[in-house]
């Protein structure tokens, strides 16, 4: 505020414009939204799953055995969210839940035979769509796109 104007003046005027086209957290997650929402069409339109199933089910894949607390952690979904995910996912018989042998207040969570099977269906589809999704960029872009991504996320962690 300057030695010639009030504090009424200044309120009146506001507080400056956000420009939200070149706010990085807002076109990050404008974008991160609006690809979920198609990808989401995508799984539950032809595999009847949803974003939340679809998470139990990549990091599954990934990691074979997880309990539903590593899931809430790796994927960054609240319990319950991760429970009707789970429950859904074990009622048609794509994950199968068991008593940990480590800790018997927890259960183990596998791929079923089945839970493969449609993975190996919705994998290749996931990855045709984000092929075409990155079509636009270079190899180079591409790559310097996920460099760039990893950079961020380093950073949030320090500054977390």
């Amino acid at each position: 505020m300057s030695s010639g104007e009030s504090h009424q003046e200044v309120q009146m005027q506001g507080p400056k414009r956000l420009d939200l086209d070149q706010f990085l957290p807002y076109r990050l997650g404008s974008l991160a939204d609006r690809i979920s929402g198609q990808l989401a069409a995508m799984y539950e339109e032809r595999y009847a799953v949803n974003v939340a199933q679809w998470r139990v089910l990549a990091w599954l894949s990934h990691r074979d055995v997880l309990n539903a607390k590593q899931i809430c952690e790796a994927t960054g979904m609240d319990k319950a969210r991760v429970s009707r995910a789970v429950q859904a996912l074990v009622d048609r018989e794509l994950v199968s839940r068991t008593p940990s042998q480590r800790d018997q207040r927890l259960h183990d969570l596998r791929l079923t035979e089945s839970g493969w099977l449609l993975l190996s269906e919705l994998i290749p589809d996931a990855r045709a769509w984000e092929a075409e999704l990155v079509s636009s960029l270079s190899d180079s872009e591409y790559r310097e796109l996920l460099k760039l991504m990893r950079k961020l996320e380093r950073q949030l962690e320090r500054i977390g």
